[in-house]
């Protein structure tokens, strides 16, 4: 897991999230976070701005909390018209009744309303949620790598589950809570200063003293809440990287010691998780105890004021019923605040996934690529480090001419900076230095996906996806028929175990592909590789899980693939490369040799070297 993804410190918490705009999507969310924050709600601002675009469910959801707040306060007026008319000697049954049939009344109307908010309130939390993970999604999706090698996906998965699940419960519970108990209690202190002026003289004293510890509090538990969520998401990034990697920890006995490590990680949560809790009690305990301490003493001058006759016995009930509705909503309020606090947190969090901007994006005004494709290639002067280890060169003053239709073998030790030839071919990075061009464009200059357009490559493990064998395969060509589907297949060496599947292309391969051995998951990827029928082809060790019979039927189809394509091939293997047009070694990212395999044997340098070492383990 990626430490400086999961590190956050308390002052995190106190700059504007609408800070981080613009930054480089090579930033860690760390350092994303350390951009100045707000000690607002703030960052809600984006989950509310999201909402305000279903104003029909709003303006009904608003309708049916007036509705239920209106019915709540109007209850305890039942209750002072029930106490002074119906309790007194003189009603008669008809009175009784009447007084209660008004109040059941009220009551199947709160019912009613309450069904209609819940409906839309529940409805625009769920609504809210998914769009915030389709914008953030889509966002992630035209990142470049490079983001991905400084911020772990494991992290940002959890912050797209654990986050988005308290905006939820934010949107469809906790804003109607608010905004419900905020309209009880005006509504409520209105009802109390019309009924008896100075008994509620007295409960407002305590409203101020109510106020400050919310402020105080509130301050503190937005930041443990930030803490706590990260060290929420630390956990569902811990059993990810451990349940996908759960044969090795069983290979090496690593169990225990798995345990020990997720034991500690759990207990940091509960620890950061007990201290929020803490301050939450706190902040509830003070507020209980100022709120329903000045109704004691307002009830208390009421008695004496009933006592006296100054107001009758269903004033007084009015009074206390509604007295302790304004201070239950009050004090629910507390909570509530705690909630949005803890809302904001998350909303900040995804902020920083949502607002992050791809340093590989297509320029105002791309050039065009030439039609029809040639499939020309160029590297010139070109020098490039990866943005996680900005002190290491993976190529230096990088210089070759590739021409339509050549075969380009590039091989090398391991770190020579093979792969990276592909990672810039495709524009995944910018090189810091030099130039690469396709068909004599500048990749700069271009839209990457028109670059990316004209490419099919196979890289060394044959990845899948969780999905159907027929989605997996027409990855590289999405409207492709079945036909198609199977000629590719076919030249793939895939047909045979393809047809031998229970429900054919329809049958679901698993996470990964994990129902296909290693064999049959590479020949899927070459069979995608083939529909893509680009005229640059990339075979990063191709034909490197399959066994001999397979990889010779599958070097056939690769041979006859390559005719008139651009190919640049990766290969560890000096046997699968012999009939290369060039031959390119690399060593610690430059070119130290290149010409035809018998040119390269006898010259007696690197190549010559890895080739005898190679032949000469095959022959014993």
């Amino acid at each position: 897991m990626n430490v400086e993804l999961q590190k956050r410190e308390l002052s995190d918490t106190s700059a504007p999230a609408e800070s981080v705009v613009g930054l480089p999507e090579t930033a860690t969310i760390a350092e994303q976070a350390a951009a100045p924050k707000s000690r607002s709600l703030g960052p809600l601002r984006m989950v509310f701005s999201t909402a305000v675009q279903y104003p029909r469910q709003i303006g009904l959801a608003l309708l049916a909390l007036l509705i239920t707040s209106g019915a709540t306060l109007a209850i305890p007026w039942r209750f002072k018209v029930i106490i002074d008319e119906a309790f007194g000697g003189s009603a008669t049954p008809a009175d009784i009744g009447s007084a209660f049939k008004y109040l059941l009344m009220i009551v199947v109307v709160l019912g009613l309303g309450t069904a209609m908010r819940f409906y839309y309130v529940s409805w625009l939390g769920e609504r809210v949620v998914a769009d915030v993970r389709l914008k953030v999604q889509a966002n992630l999706l035209y990142l470049s790598p490079g983001f991905y090698e400084v911020n772990s996906p494991k992290e940002i998965s959890s912050r797209m589950t654990s986050d988005t699940a308290i905006i939820e419960n934010v949107v469809g519970t906790t804003v109607s809570v608010a905004l419900r108990n905020s309209l009880t209690a005006i509504g409520g202190i209105a009802l109390l200063i019309f009924l008896a002026p100075s008994l509620t003289l007295g409960l407002l004293i305590g409203i101020p003293l109510v106020i400050a510890p919310i402020v105080f509090f509130g301050r503190k538990i937005r930041a443990v809440s930030r803490t706590s969520q990260d060290r929420i998401a630390d956990v569902g990034a811990y059993v990810t990287e451990v349940l996908s990697a759960m044969k090795i920890v069983q290979s090496f006995g690593q169990e225990r010691r798995e345990g020990e490590r997720f034991a500690g990680v759990v207990e940091e949560t509960f620890t950061i998780a007990r201290r929020r809790i803490i301050l939450r009690a706190a902040m509830t305990s003070v507020v209980i105890l100022l709120v329903f301490g000045a109704i004691t003493l307002a009830m208390w001058r009421g008695a004496l004021a009933v006592n006296e006759g100054t107001i009758t016995p269903g004033d007084m009930g009015f009074f206390v019923f509604t007295g302790i509705l304004v201070a239950g909503a009050l004090g629910s309020l507390t909570e509530v605040y705690g909630d949005l606090l803890r809302g904001a947190g998350a909303a900040s969090r995804l902020a920083e996934l949502l607002e992050a901007k791809p340093e590989i994006a297509p320029p105002a005004r791309p050039e065009r690529l030439p039609t029809p494709a040639r499939g020309s290639l160029s590297f010139r002067n070109v020098t490039f480090r990866y943005p996680a280890r900005p002190e290491t060169e993976a190529l230096k003053d990088f210089t070759l001419e590739i021409e339509p239709g050549e075969t380009i073998a590039i091989v090398g030790p391991s770190g020579a900076g093979k792969s990276t030839i592909f990672q810039l071919v495709e524009r995944f990075y910018d090189p810091q230095g030099g130039t690469i061009r396709i068909d004599g464009v500048p990749l700069t200059s271009a839209d990457p996906g028109e670059v990316r357009s004209r490419i099919a490559l196979v890289p060394q493990d044959g990845v899948l996806f969780s999905a159907n064998a027929r989605d997996n395969l027409r990855y590289g060509q999405w409207d492709a028929s079945d036909d198609d589907i199977w000629d590719a297949a076919r030249a793939a060496n895939a047909e045979t175990f393809l047809r031998a599947l229970p429900q054919g292309l329809d049958t679901y391969l698993g996470e990964g592909g994990t129902q296909l051995s290693g064999g049959q998951q590479q020949r899927v990827a070459i069979a995608r590789a083939l529909l893509r029928d680009a005229p640059i082809l990339l075979l990063d060790e191709a034909t490197s899980a399959l066994d001999a019979e397979s990889e010779q039927l599958v070097q056939q189809a690769l041979d006859g693939l390559m005719q008139g394509r651009t190919t640049l091939v990766i290969a560890h293997r000096l046997a699968t490369v012999r009939a290369a047009d060039r031959i390119v070694v690399l060593e610690d990212g430059r070119i130290v040799e290149q010409g035809t395999h018998e040119a390269l044997s006898k010259a007696g340098g690197l190549y010559a070297r890895l080739a005898s070492l190679q032949f000469a383990n095959a022959a014993a």
